[in-house]
């Protein structure tokens, strides 16, 4: 696996408690949308496990850096200190890893399933397939608590009105305890909310990308609608 010295170039809070983290691309650097990387800080923490962790790429391959995202939480060291990095600051990258890919056959749906930041990888994808106009539907299930909490809400929005083959189903799960506005969804991603999305959908591939147990329930949701466990694919996100 390549390794490289890459430099910050940026950061910026996407929504609340979450933050996006822009890196310089190392010359002949490619990578398939969908995979991620490992980053390691050069002058890591004293805690133990602050040294290294693995990023899905929101970034797309076409854009001219690579971008993270990532829930900033107190308790991890390593977060503390990516956040407190200067802007030009040095962290080593190594990757591409991951096979977390759309497949090939474009005449089959993709349905992707998101919770929370498990959006990421789906930003990648979904990023690429507007730029080159991919003639393949594509829907995405992307269920958060409050809309303070939905990462890149707005850009997906804006995607949907401007690419006629995606389609966007936002959920949120605890509007009680939001000050916003909200006049989609607001119940939880299960077996029949996936069975209305993909109505009139023919054979479709689902992906599902969140923490163990929301994937699991989303496994068990698709099982209960009928679909087979080779149309599943699944990325599961530790250290939330």
């Amino acid at each position: 696996m390549a390794s490289h010295e890459v430099i910050l170039s940026g950061a910026q809070e996407l929504a609340q408690g979450t933050m996006a983290f822009w890196f310089s691309k190392p010359a002949g650097f490619a990578f398939k949308p969908g995979q991620s990387i490992s980053l390691e800080l050069i002058d890591p923490p004293a805690e133990s496990n602050s040294t290294r962790r693995i990023f899905s790429l929101a970034s797309a391959p076409f854009e001219p850096r690579l971008m993270i995202a990532t829930r900033m939480r107190e308790e991890s060291a390593f977060k503390r200190a990516l956040k407190a990095l200067p802007a030009s600051a040095r962290v080593r990258l190594q990757g591409p890893v991951g096979s977390f890919a759309l497949h090939d056959d474009v005449s089959r749906p993709a349905v992707f399933v998101a919770g929370g930041i498990g959006i990421t990888p789906f930003m990648s994808i979904l990023r690429q397939a507007a730029r080159d106009r991919l003639p393949q539907r594509l829907l995405l299930a992307y269920s958060n608590r409050r809309p303070e909490d939905a990462a890149f809400l707005a850009e997906l929005q804006e995607m949907e009105r401007g690419h006629a083959n995606f389609r966007l189903f936002a959920t949120m799960t605890e509007m009680t305890k939001s000050t916003r506005k909200w006049d989609g969804a607001t119940g939880m991603v299960d077996a029949e909310f996936l069975k209305g999305l993909a109505a009139g959908v023919v054979a479709p591939v689902y992906y599902v990308v969140g923490p163990p147990a929301m994937v699991a329930a989303m496994q068990e949701a698709l099982r209960q609608t009928g679909v087979a466990e080779d149309d599943v694919r699944t990325e599961e996100f530790y250290g939330y």
